[in-house]
């Protein structure tokens, strides 16, 4: 038999007050029970920890050694125990959540403030990356999930849709594309293009779609982030389209964002995870105020 946390606390007590009346009342316990609880640790660890007689209460050699031991133990006990009690009401905890630029940059900041809000012992990492990588850190399992892409439909990935995305172009404030109410395709690339290097998927999504419509993407530039994107733009190096989610990102930038049609291009955007497995308390909760300020009411 293996030595209880109840009979942990039953040793401490009677071992800091050398009284087992005092000790029974400490614990809210009966004597005869706090008695049985005594001899069945000593019974587990095999000897006596305390020498009784009719006027006294002492321990042993071996009951003084075990003291120390039993104090940190049941330290450790209360500690784990407390630490684990913080993480299931949110008190403290950390969640890992990957996210395509587009919506990490734009959408995600808001939805973390709400959450911090909420729950200020909770760590959050983001990690801001393409939607290649979302899926596959999702699925390696390192991280509890992400915001990307709708995944193909052999994915073993669960998809919960926050929307859809239509994509817009971005051009300079003096071109006289950024006075239009619309603008195609065709007029969009008659101008240097600037876009995202592969793999990004909306790279490939964009050529894949114009290629379909008759369209081919002359690249003249491209970059790993949305960010320098935007900034090529602004400065006059040419155009681009990107998600609708960056409008107010490109903005900022110096940008101008106008409706691109002609072919309209779309995708539906949501949270990934894996189909098996049980999100954290903290990843649960973070979901919850995705799908709260991000899903169209």
């Amino acid at each position: 038999m293996k030595m209880s946390i109840k009979q942990l606390r039953a040793f401490l007590a009677v071992a800091h007050t050398l009284n087992f009346a005092l000790a029974s009342e400490k614990l809210n316990m009966s004597q005869p029970a706090l008695s049985l609880a005594i001899h069945s640790l000593e019974d587990a660890l095999g000897g006596m920890l305390f020498t009784r007689t009719t006027r006294r209460v002492a321990l042993t050699a071996e009951g003084d050694a075990f003291f120390p031991m039993a104090r940190r133990l049941l330290a450790d006990w209360d500690n784990t125990e407390e630490a684990m009690r913080q993480r299931f009401t949110l008190q403290t905890g950390k969640v890992s959540v990957a996210a395509m630029p587009s919506f990490a940059a734009n959408a995600l900041p808001p939805v973390l403030k709400t959450f911090r809000d909420r729950y200020r012992g909770v760590n959050v990492t983001v990690h801001d990356v393409i939607n290649e990588q979302v899926i596959e850190m999702v699925s390696e399992g390192r991280v509890e999930m992400g915001v990307a892409f709708e995944p193909a439909a052999s994915s073993s990935l669960q998809f919960t849709p926050l929307g859809v995305d239509r994509f817009v172009a971005v051009v300079p404030q003096h071109s006289p594309l950024a006075q239009k109410p619309h603008v195609t395709w065709r007029e969009l690339l008659m101008s240097d293009f600037i876009t995202l290097q592969r793999p990004s998927a909306v790279r490939i999504l964009l050529e894949e779609t114009l290629i379909q419509h008759g369209h081919a993407l002359k690249v003249a530039f491209e970059s790993h982030q949305l960010v320098t994107v935007g900034r090529m733009v602004a400065n006059g190096l040419g155009v681009s389209a990107v998600p609708a989610l960056c409008e107010a990102q490109m903005g900022e930038l110096g940008a101008v964002c106008v409706p691109l049609g002609n072919p309209v291009i779309e995708r539906q955007i949501g949270v990934i995870r894996t189909a098996h497995g049980q999100l954290s308390t903290a990843a649960a909760a973070l979901l919850n105020t995705i799908l709260q300020q991000c899903q169209p009411r």
